[in-house]
């Protein structure tokens, strides 16, 4: 179903996510999009996506990529333990999250030493919720999407409030 096992709110259908990240990554040949999350049913859990992709790919070294943010509550995911033999982490900072601060680092001290890498990265202050909320309010996600996604998202319709869509025609329109 690829449902996101931490999401408390609805999310957008897996089939938009999954074709959104392949229009995102078309142009790249270095990336390739799986299904495993979606073709698998119930809740999404990390673990069980890299013991499939490992599956899938027994010879190729997994790198999971992740924020700042995420490594602050990484010791709350399901099967945490066996994450750091299933894939090679790298940790990167986020606006508003520093890869120095005490919730990161206190999370960071129960790992071993070799479990992951730390990485800063220019900040860029694009978050996917925010870009969420714009698409639903009818304000614009251009040059913080890539554009395929951005006539997606539109011809879809995807994250549409219907108040704030009114409320944006309406000051278009005024």
């Amino acid at each position: 179903t690829g449902q996101p096992w931490q999401k408390g709110r609805s999310v957008t259908a897996a089939e938009d996510r999954y074709l959104m990240t392949v229009i995102a990554t078309a142009s790249n040949p270095r990336f390739s999009v799986s299904r495993v999350d979606i073709d698998r049913g119930g809740p999404t859990y990390t673990n069980d996506t890299l013991r499939d992709l490992h599956a899938l790919n027994p010879d190729c070294e997994l790198f999971f990529i992740t924020g700042a943010d995420a490594l602050s509550s990484i010791l709350s995911w399901q099967g945490w333990e066996e994450l750091f033999g299933l894939a090679r982490f790298i940790g990167v900072s986020r606006p508003g999250y520093e890869l120095t601060d005490a919730h990161v680092t206190e999370a960071l001290g129960r790992l071993a030493d070799d479990a992951l890498r730390l990485v800063e990265v220019p900040a860029l202050a694009i978050s996917s919720t925010d870009c969420r909320r714009r698409a639903a309010s009818g304000r614009p996600i251009w040059y913080l999407v890539p554009d395929g996604v951005v006539q997606y998202v539109a011809k879809r319709r995807l994250y549409r409030d219907p108040v704030a869509a009114a409320a944006a025609v309406g000051r278009v329109h005024s």
